[in-house]
């Protein structure tokens, strides 16, 4: 039997657009010779669909969608998930069609509510396997959290009705180090059963999550013998009955698994929802020119406008540098000083603060960057373009940005990525270009909000390299105080990146969403009360 695995890229809540996508697979499938074809958990409307399975016409479109494929699918047999409605109960099902019939369908038996999933607030769990022939294969059918909870029901299963193939249709999100992990899961549940598991995810980006793909093949031995691309749409095809495969080998590139995360995240987030360019404040330093980077690669050149907006404390390095990257980026680019703006309002508003006219002060620092942002939102509402958001995830987790200033945008590229990683990914794109389209001064200077003279980031908070290891201890890991300090590091500086991260979530919860790629990013992993003493 010839299995493709049908990789593709759905959009929540795009019914219609998910059907014509199956369609469409299912005829490149069958040129290929699939007896079946394998589509991943939800293909119908997209994972996850969070609130809209409340409403009573979205699930009334899966079932709809179920007797389409049906139809389209005809002689060849597929599977796919979609929402099932039965007796008030919604699961989260898969779908068997042959003959345009549905032969039989599964609804999901464990469902995670943990992290990023809330499955149990939806889905009824199902309770009953789901075995069915095809083609001589008798295969156990299984979605998602399944084969990671459902190990010893299924040795047992193996035992009874001796299955020889099973498939899993999957929706499972991607962070650092996940690719690993499930691929040793899925082996060794493989070599365990003595049975080859088809495994298919799906691919591309919802909100904050992305979905790596990377669908394989594990045989009975628990080798991965068909492997699919990461990040990117793939149908790749599985012959029960041929013996000669090699074993494939995975290659781990952390900024590289990186880098196509949040390209792939802001492709999708942009043209999913509508937009066609982006706008991006260039300040010459490096989370700027990276994010423009990414975008031109997300997005293509023609789609990417970049503003630098000098002030008196831009130096003509970053603003040489902001030209130059744009320059060779090839984008549309645009100058608009500060000078003049900040100068009006300095006068209209010191009377009321009790100013000097100088700019020394916090607030005064702030104006500045909310001045930019306010060039930005009136360049974006003027023609439509997304505003990119330039900050970091160690800023970010710190508060060293400014509510309604340098933390406006519509999407967050780098919301979860440490500063420390984005020197690596700005040199990770000129690797991958070949030449330095990033200026390497850009990489080299030492990092400044330029909010006034002589500012150094690391000399407003502390060497990034210390800070971001202790907001991985604190934020990812859950360590308190104590346990970061009790590794060995600095007690006043763990204590004083604890007390910003805990005083600045109303910031956070009022920041933009953005590509999720570590196991505890700030949104929907990790839920604190804004209102909180305790530190």
């Amino acid at each position: 039997m010839k299995v493709a695995l049908a990789q593709i890229n759905p959009t929540v809540g795009d019914i219609v657009g998910n059907i014509q996508k199956i369609e469409e697979t299912i005829v490149r499938a069958r040129s290929k010779g699939a007896d079946m074809i394998v589509f991943p958990e939800l293909a119908v409307c997209g994972y996850p669909p969070e609130d809209l399975l409340f409403k009573s016409d979205f699930r009334a479109a899966n079932a709809v969608a179920v007797k389409r494929i049906a139809a389209a699918a005809d002689g060849t047999a597929c599977a796919f998930g979609y929402v099932r409605e039965n007796d008030g109960a919604i699961t989260n099902a898969l779908a068997l069609v042959h003959g345009g019939k549905v032969l039989g369908t599964y609804d999901k038996m464990f469902l995670p509510n943990y992290g990023v999933f809330d499955e149990k607030r939806y889905f009824v769990a199902g309770e009953k396997a789901f075995i069915a022939e095809h083609a001589g294969t008798k295969i156990l059918f299984t979605i998602c959290e399944d084969i990671w909870e459902g190990g010893a029901l299924y040795a047992a299963l193996k035992k009874e009705h001796d299955f020889t193939m099973m498939v899993n249709i999957s929706s499972s999100p991607y962070n650092h180090g996940k690719i690993k992990v499930r691929e040793k899961l899925i082996c060794g549940l493989a070599k365990h059963l003595g049975v080859p598991i088809v495994y298919v995810n799906t691919v591309g980006g919802q909100d904050e999550l992305i979905f790596d793909g990377r669908s394989l093949v594990a045989d009975a031995k628990g080798r991965v013998v068909v492997a699919a691309k990461a990040f990117d749409e793939d149908l790749v095809m599985f012959d029960t009955k041929k013996k000669t495969y090699e074993p494939i080998k995975v290659k781990e590139d952390p900024i590289a698994e990186t880098y196509y995360a949040i390209k792939l995240g802001l492709q999708d987030y942009v043209r999913k929802n509508g937009f066609s360019k982006v706008l991006v404040g260039l300040s010459g330093g490096i989370d700027s020119a990276l994010v423009a980077a990414v975008a031109v690669d997300a997005l293509g050149k023609e789609n990417v406008v970049g503003v630098t907006m000098p002030s008196v404390y831009s130096s003509k390095a970053t603003v040489s540098d902001a030209g130059k990257l744009a320059e060779n980026l090839g984008i549309e680019f645009h100058t608009v000083p500060i000078k003049g703006m900040i100068d009006t309002f300095s006068n209209e508003i010191m009377p009321t603060i009790k100013g000097d006219g100088k700019w020394f002060d916090l607030a005064c620092q702030n104006m500045q960057s909310r001045m930019r942002g306010n060039v930005l939102m009136t360049i974006s509402n003027r023609f439509g373009y997304m505003v990119l958001n330039t900050g970091n995830k160690s800023e970010v987790s710190v508060g060293y940005c400014t509510l309604y200033g340098d933390l406006i945008g519509g999407y967050s590229v780098l919301k979860d990525v440490y500063k420390t990683n984005v020197f690596k990914l700005a040199r990770f794109f000129n690797k991958l270009h070949g030449k330095a389209l990033i200026p390497v001064s850009t990489i080299t200077r030492a990092p400044s909000a330029e909010l006034k003279a002589d500012q150094k980031d690391e000399e407003d908070l502390m060497p990034y390299p210390l800070l971001d290891a202790i907001l991985k201890c604190y934020v990812e890991d859950d360590l308190s105080a104590d346990e970061i300090i009790a590794q060995g590091f600095d007690t006043n500086a763990v204590r004083r990146v604890v007390r910003l991260v805990e005083r600045n979530e109303y910031k956070r919860r009022q920041s933009p969403i953005g590509t999720r790629i570590t196991p505890r990013a700030f949104g929907r992993d990790r839920r604190m009360p804004i209102t909180n003493k305790f530190v």
